[in-house]
């Protein structure tokens, strides 16, 4: 493969200066890599090794609460492609008056977040006799589960960080199922 080097300096009127350099790879070598020439080129499909995993299609609706925006995101992202609705809160607040408010089968909420935790959260969800049935996944980035001890009947399942798309809908399908 052949590198082409781009290079370029800059003077500022202030007395700054700054250099750029780039290394690229020659157009001749993106077919090598398995990339086509030209946009014009097709591909019926993307090659296997990047082909994302089958998610079983999941049903319901699922209150997702999770202070961490780039984590909200994925989680978010993760369960749609999931066949999930999903409604985000980003602290336990927000959540309790979704709660109310819309119709929800499940809640996924990290443990630890601003004005409520997500043990507050489900003490919460478990006195609501609206609520009480819902099943309540735990995210958490403690690695043992005495960090996030909690009464049997609160949670109902346990996930650490950083969670798998695979584990999360796996989960949430389970729960679903046997709360269904």
């Amino acid at each position: 493969m052949a590198l082409t080097t781009n290079q370029a300096e800059s003077y500022s009127r202030f007395g700054g200066r700054w250099n750029l350099s780039r290394s690229l790879l020659a157009p001749s070598d993106l077919p090598r890599l398995g990339y086509p020439e030209t946009m014009d080129e097709k591909h019926e499909s993307p090659p296997a090794d990047l082909a994302q995993p089958a998610i079983v299609a999941g049903q319901g609706c699922v209150l997702l609460v999770e202070d961490d925006r780039s984590v909200r995101r994925y989680l978010e992202v993760t369960l749609e492609r999931a066949g999930y609705e999903v409604i985000t809160a980003s602290d336990g607040l927000e959540a309790m008056k979704l709660a109310l408010s819309l119709p929800i089968d499940a809640v996924v909420t990290d443990a630890i977040m601003p004005h409520l935790s997500g043990q507050q959260l489900a003490r919460f969800v478990r006195s609501n006799p609206k609520l009480a049935q819902v099943p309540i996944v735990l995210l958490t980035g403690q690695e043992n589960k005495a960090a996030a001890a909690s009464p049997d009947d609160l949670i109902d399942a346990f996930l650490y960080k950083p969670v798998k798309a695979e584990e999360l809908t796996s989960c949430l399908t389970s729960l679903l199922k046997k709360n269904g």
